[in-house]
């Protein structure tokens, strides 16, 4: 893609509105594989000069800040994730720090917070954490509640405790470092958990973006169910009676997670949709 060697220049030449529109266009010409690149062109157009778009004028277009555009727009045009990009992702009622070291919290993920939020409960665990968005956003709507959010990753904890600053759930919430149960202590009424459900022979269809998010939040190495094994045996252990496990699961995997709740002594074991009508969440409770 050639562009004009003054390209503040030529945007400062026209209109407020036409600089946009011309600035918007050339967005667009490097993120045609977007399902929405003018969307797209316009928040990375805010990201880089730091102003909302209603604000702008032709005057915002100098050549630092155009730079920083062509920038912004070479990473997305490369697959880079929008929230990696931008810093931040809305997920149910907060925006939350993502990057490379956490999985890109998505609307589907929202099922499961739903889900908890349905049953009672004092006290809650995050297997695999990761950025936090689960386990801060039911904390952030029961008030009262303490929570537990452990993740093997270092890094991910990291971001995780980013976001219970800033939410502000930080005095009823604990961070730990474990791989799934060996580091909790304690019993819960609530646990919650997406682990890593893509089959390692599905790595190859996925998208561009998720090169850019951490393998191991992605897929177990196998066949996408090993992760659910390993709650559903060590539920019982750490949950308290009346307690309920709940899981983000892969579309066609509600069957087989189900079968395994129930072999593992769980009762109403059930399955949530999400918005498409998917199955994404199986749930269980803990006999009383």
């Amino acid at each position: 893609m050639t562009l004009p060697v003054d390209l503040a220049g030529v945007l400062a030449a026209h209109s407020d509105e036409h600089a946009i529109a011309l600035a918007v266009r050339l967005g667009r010409q490097y993120l045609e594989f977007a399902s929405n690149p003018d969307r797209e062109a316009k928040v990375l157009l805010v990201q880089a000069t730091g102003r909302e778009l209603h604000n702008l004028t032709r005057a915002d277009f100098d050549a630092a800040t155009m730079d920083r555009y062509i920038a912004l727009c070479e990473r997305r045009r490369a697959r880079e994730p929008m929230a990696h990009i931008l810093g931040t992702r809305d997920f149910w009622k907060h925006s939350f720090v993502v990057t490379k070291d956490v999985l890109d919290p998505r609307p589907d993920t929202e099922t499961l917070v739903q889900a908890a939020l349905e049953v009672p409960f004092a006290r809650v665990l995050d297997l695999g954490t990761g950025s936090g968005c689960i386990l801060i956003s039911v904390l952030a709507d029961r008030s009262g509640a303490t929570g537990v959010g452990a993740d093997v990753s270092e890094a991910a904890l990291e971001v995780a405790a980013q976001n219970v600053m800033a939410i502000g759930v930080y005095e009823r919430c604990v961070l730990v470092q474990s791989d799934w149960f060996e580091g909790v202590d304690g019993t819960f009424d609530l646990i919650v958990s997406n682990p890593p459900y893509i089959a390692e022979d599905e790595m190859p269809t996925l998208a561009p973006e998720l090169s850019f998010e951490p393998r191991i939040a992605l897929t177990d190495g196998g066949d996408g169910l090993s992760c659910y094994r390993i709650l559903a045996d060590g539920a019982g252990a750490h949950l308290n009676a009346g307690g309920w496990l709940m899981v983000e699961i892969g579309p066609t995997q509600a069957g087989q997670v189900a079968q395994m709740f129930r072999a593992a002594g769980l009762v109403a074991v059930g399955i949530r949709r999400d918005l498409d009508g998917r199955d994404r969440v199986v749930v269980g409770q803990k006999p009383l």
